[in-house]
């Protein structure tokens, strides 16, 4: 039988200790990485606003739970020529009716957002879940959300109209353009010219 001194007890004690103070630290640091690639600069607002980021990272890994229970699916090719027709519609209204265009362009991000299986909700808990896998795009969405607020004030300029129509087309590409089964990434949307929605 082996029998271990206290000083031998002490050191394994102390090697098992530094062991799993390690483990947690290589775990936390895969998990840090794992919501940064996630969520791109929504990591870092979300650290911000919580004032840290263990707040944050607890966050959002809530959010990633939450989203993993929606039924998301990809878009049919005939549902994407539908939005992207309607998309295209709404660019070429802009000329004539930025105001209504912008609010065009937000019913029918929801439109999508619906027709992908998102639960239809507030804006911030909207945007909560669409940052989840969307994440790089989402500040685009909170810009143009934030535009369309201050002209429901009158407080926004035709040129920042047309800043809220960019910033929804990025959301509007990236939740098309996600690739399905059938589908490639329809490049009509990306050749529509910029001179369409200036004034």
């Amino acid at each position: 039988m082996i029998t271990l001194t206290p000083v031998q007890i002490a050191i394994g004690l102390v090697v098992i200790a530094v062991l799993i103070g390690v483990a947690v630290m290589v775990i936390r640091r895969n998990r840090t990485a794992h919501l940064r690639d996630r969520f791109g600069d929504e990591y870092d607002r979300t650290v911000r606003d919580r004032g840290g980021a263990s707040k944050a990272e607890a966050e959002l890994a809530e959010r990633e739970k939450r989203v993993a229970k929606f039924e998301l699916r990809p878009l049919s090719a005939s549902q994407r020529d539908d939005f992207v027709r309607n998309w295209q519609r709404i660019q070429g209204q802009f000329v004539d009716n930025p105001e209504g265009a912008v609010g065009h362009a937000d019913v029918l991000l929801g439109d999508v957002m619906q027709a992908r299986g998102y639960p239809v909700s507030d804006f911030e808990q909207r945007t909560a879940d669409l940052s989840v896998d969307h994440g790089e795009v989402i500040t685009n969405y909170r810009t143009a959300h934030a535009i369309a607020v201050r002209h429901a004030r009158g407080e926004a300029s035709t040129e920042d109209l047309r800043q809220a129509m960019i910033h929804y087309r990025a959301l509007f590409d990236d939740l098309v353009n996600e690739p399905s089964g059938d589908a490639t990434p329809d490049p009509r949307i990306r050749r529509i010219p910029e001179e369409r929605i200036h004034d």
